[in-house]
């Protein structure tokens, strides 16, 4: 087994001062998790000519699936890698990061930091050591992105390591995942009951997490499914698309045509989560 504690590595070779990122996403145990980061993807460590010659492949995070936050709570977020090198790797390190240059001050608008250092699997292969790791992101949205709504979006997976002999190298692209903001919908079916072919009026609200208030707020002009379940069924039907107001808020009317449940679906975007309103019966006589 090559990978080891390598405290001393890790000092030497930072090669940039704390820096403080105003409105930075930063992990709650980790404040300087952009710093740590700058320290691999420096101008003077480029993966061009990185003195180490580790590679990685296989990044997966969150078993492929978005990461959904709301405005409390902590979410863990496995990832894994693979990590090769023909001499052997001292220790790993594990970053999420959003932006256009990871060495680069005015360019990294996010940067998050593992847990701990990931735990690697050593397997002697042809031509070098092979290594199976996994680590852990614990994401409290309450702190982590508490000065901005707009770390919201895609993310990158940044992966270090150094050698035996503390040569460095790291790819701040092996994987990429979504951060949304949660969505919560309701649906309220009236009049009930209600006499079959006359007007049902379906309300609702779209809301979505912010991070900086701590609060859900209305979702502005947003498409959201009417759908219908008939009692006795197990699938729902789509009725129509309707938009949500300045505020967030759903209205719109169907005919009752027999007993059953109307909902709101909403899809999300790219900044938010998807989210299913529970469905309202109606009793039509």
């Amino acid at each position: 087994m090559r990978m080891r504690a390598a405290t001393t590595v890790l000092s030497s070779a930072a090669v940039l001062s704390a820096l403080a990122l105003p409105g930075a996403a930063q992990a709650a145990e980790h404040p300087g998790a952009a710093t740590d980061l700058r320290a691999f993807a420096s101008t003077s460590v480029q993966p061009q000519d990185s003195l180490g010659g580790t590679t990685f492949t296989h990044g997966v995070v969150n078993a492929g699936k978005d990461i959904v936050l709301g405005v409390t709570g902590k979410k863990s977020v496995p990832v894994t890698f693979t990590a090769f090198d023909e001499e052997g790797v001292a220790i790993t390190q594990a970053f999420l990061w959003q932006g256009t240059d990871s060495s680069s001050t005015d360019t990294i608008t996010g940067g998050l930091e593992s847990d701990d250092y990931p735990t690697c699997t050593e397997t002697a292969v042809q031509g070098g050591y092979s290594y199976s790791c996994k680590t852990v992101f614990t994401i409290d949205p309450a702190v982590a992105f508490k000065d901005g709504n707009g770390t919201a979006g895609t993310w990158k997976l940044f992966l270090g390591a150094y050698d035996l002999y503390a040569n460095a190298s790291y790819n701040d692209d092996v994987a990429r995942t979504k951060i949304k903001r949660a969505a919560k919908l309701t649906a309220n079916a009236s009049p009930e009951p209600v006499k079959k072919g006359k007007t049902i009026t379906v309300t609702g609200k779209l809301s979505r997490a912010n991070w900086t208030t701590g609060k859900y707020a209305g979702y502005a002009t947003q498409p959201a499914q009417l759908q219908f379940r008939k009692k006795g069924s197990s699938t729902y039907t789509t009725l129509k698309t309707v938009k949500t107001s300045s505020t967030g808020a759903l209205s719109t009317t169907t005919k009752a045509g027999s007993d059953g449940y109307y909902r709101f679906v909403f899809a999300g975007t790219t900044t938010t989560g998807s989210a299913k309103a529970t469905g309202d019966f109606i009793d039509v006589k």
